[in-house]
């Protein structure tokens, strides 16, 4: 396979079936055509704006049209793209752009009233671009997207591109604070197959000029593309990189129509639009998924859908088991990955074989390494750190030293190691254990203990505090404070959530209380040891 660019392969589908549907939102559907045409305008905007190559550009959008357009109009004119999570608060979204060195940002209006507040503390942000929403207009200090992006076509954009060309993934950080994986476009287009289509038996891309050639081909029926519902949200790995891989393949991407997940709008969208794909995070979305299906049994012909994907957090057996029992000719895949390491493993479950929870089988790529560097042996019990090598990313943005932990060199080739463990079975399927940090995954979202105590000590109330992860049927953790409080002091937990959602995003809100002492060991750390197994005998 070449190196690839994602505005080359695009711009050649876009040629080759410019009348075929690209997004689907709602009501509004855009054709192949309408995305490179727009995309295109907002590229001349943004070079005529004297944005510099590799220059930032950030994504503070709910799913939409908008996103992965404005991110083709980044890769036109060889500038940076990334994500940004919408559910921040002040603090981290100011953390965030600054860590970034953002140039520009593209925003959904309503988010204008937060921008206004941390505007001045910006210093090398200067453009800012609105997509309106219903009843709420760009404000007066941002340009309209929609206004931008319906430039009359003409008029030239520079050729920039190259083959160092990057886009910034921001995912969390050992500390709480959002952290910026750089990939290198070529790499992360080769790590999410490179237009391969396995089913099919067809090989990754060799040239642009491909992607187009093979688009035509699935007018004629040869190739049915991907109709994919992204129902994780573009601002989060599983979402966005379901969306690049989607529109590499010359499919069409749908997006639920409102911003929060209903399962009886996305079956009834599934239905409506005939999509044979759906993209999802775990047990958040595939719970309410099967009691929908459950609670409606025949009201949706759902024979279209051909494979559910996840990504990001754990899918229990139980639930792919329930899935299969509703709709038998699916076929679920478990993906095992992250954004510093795509393709770590991979389960897939029909009706016919057997289902198993954080069970995978590694890629020709994939190992796992002791904290020594030795590679772990099927069927010895050792249990290591998960690594893939291939293409995987340059490292950290301004992180050198974490990029040393987790980019690896090891057996003469470099590796990336995000901190999953793991054991490898006799017959080599890979066991995974989970994040050797005290790290929560509640739903897909990553919280980080450390981070929220620190906000809860600043309560008046509060005088220590620790935060833990407790078992949860749906988002497979829930967030539990345990705190312990100055004398004659109280605190509900509608208080503490409120206290925290001031600084954070709500998601970091805790969803339990216990007030008691907090465990520290002898040297002052927290004891998060037996401040869990307190939490869980007195809260669950």
């Amino acid at each position: 396979m070449q190196d690839l660019l994602y505005a080359d392969v695009w711009e050649s589908i876009a040629r080759a079936v410019p009348d075929r549907l690209c997004q689907i939102h709602g009501e509004r559907s855009l054709t192949w055509g309408m995305l490179d045409a727009r995309a295109s305008a907002l590229a001349r905007h943004l070079w005529t704006s004297g944005l510099a190559p590799q220059a930032r550009i950030g994504a503070l959008l709910y799913n939409g049209p908008e996103y992965l357009e404005s991110y083709f109009a980044a890769f036109k004119v060889g500038l940076t793209p990334f994500n940004i999570n919408y559910r921040y608060g002040p603090d981290e979204l100011t953390y965030l752009l600054n860590d970034a060195g953002a140039s520009a940002l593209v925003f959904h209006a309503g988010f204008a009233p937060l921008l206004e507040r941390i505007r001045h503390q910006l210093p090398s942000l200067h453009h800012w671009i609105a997509v309106a929403e219903p009843g709420i207009t760009s404000p007066d200090w941002a340009l309209d997207y929609e206004t931008l992006v319906q430039v009359a076509a003409g008029g030239q954009t520079p050729n920039r591109r190259t083959l160092d060309d990057t886009l910034l993934m921001y995912t969390g950080g050992t500390t709480g604070l959002p952290k910026g994986v750089m990939w290198r476009q070529t790499d992360l287009f080769a790590a999410l197959g490179g237009g391969a289509v396995v089913l099919h038996n067809l090989g990754p891309l060799v040239t642009a000029a491909e992607a187009g050639e093979r688009a035509r081909s699935h007018d004629v029926g040869d190739i049915p593309p991907p109709l994919a519902v992204v129902v994780a949200p573009l601002m989060h790995a599983t979402g966005q990189f379901t969306g690049l891989s989607g529109l590499t393949l010359a499919g069409t991407l749908v997006y639920l129509p409102s911003r929060r997940f209903d399962p009886v709008e996305l079956w009834s969208e599934v239905e409506r639009v005939q999509a044979n794909l759906l993209s999802i995070v775990g047990m958040a979305f595939a719970t309410p998924m099967l009691e929908a299906l459950r609670a409606h049994p025949g009201r949706w012909d759902l024979s279209c859908l051909k494979r559910i994907v996840s990504s990001g957090t754990i899918w229990s057996a139980e639930n792919k088991r329930g899935l299969l029992e509703q709709l038998p000719r699916l076929t679920l895949i478990d993906t095992l990955g992250s954004s510093e390491a795509l393709g770590l493993g991979l389960s897939t479950s029909t009706a016919e074989s057997g289902l198993h929870t954080a069970r995978f089988a590694g890629g020709p790529l994939t190992a796992v390494f002791r904290e020594d560097g030795r590679r772990v042996q099927p069927g010895s019990g050792e249990r290591g750190y998960l690594a893939v090598s291939g293409p995987i990313p340059l490292g950290y943005h301004k992180d050198p030293e974490r990029s040393a932990r987790t980019f690896r060199v090891l057996e003469g080739r470099r590796w990336s190691l995000p901190g999953d463990w793991a054991t490898v079975e006799a017959d080599g399927t890979i066991a995974l254990l989970g994040r050797g940090s005290q790290v929560i995954n509640s739903g897909g979202e990553k919280v980080f203990p450390e981070e929220v105590e620190e906000v809860i000590k600043r309560h008046e109330g509060v005088r220590d505090a620790a935060i833990v992860g407790l078992p949860d049927p749906r988002f497979g953790e829930t967030i539990c404070a345990v705190v312990e409080l100055e004398p004659g002091a109280s605190l509900t937990l509608e208080q503490l959530s409120a206290h925290v959602k001031q600084s954070l995003a709500a998601y970091k809100a805790p969803r339990r209380l216990l007030l008691a002492a907090v465990a520290r060991q002898p040297n002052g750390k927290l004891d998060y040891a037996a401040i869990r197994a307190r939490a869980l005998a007195s809260v669950c």
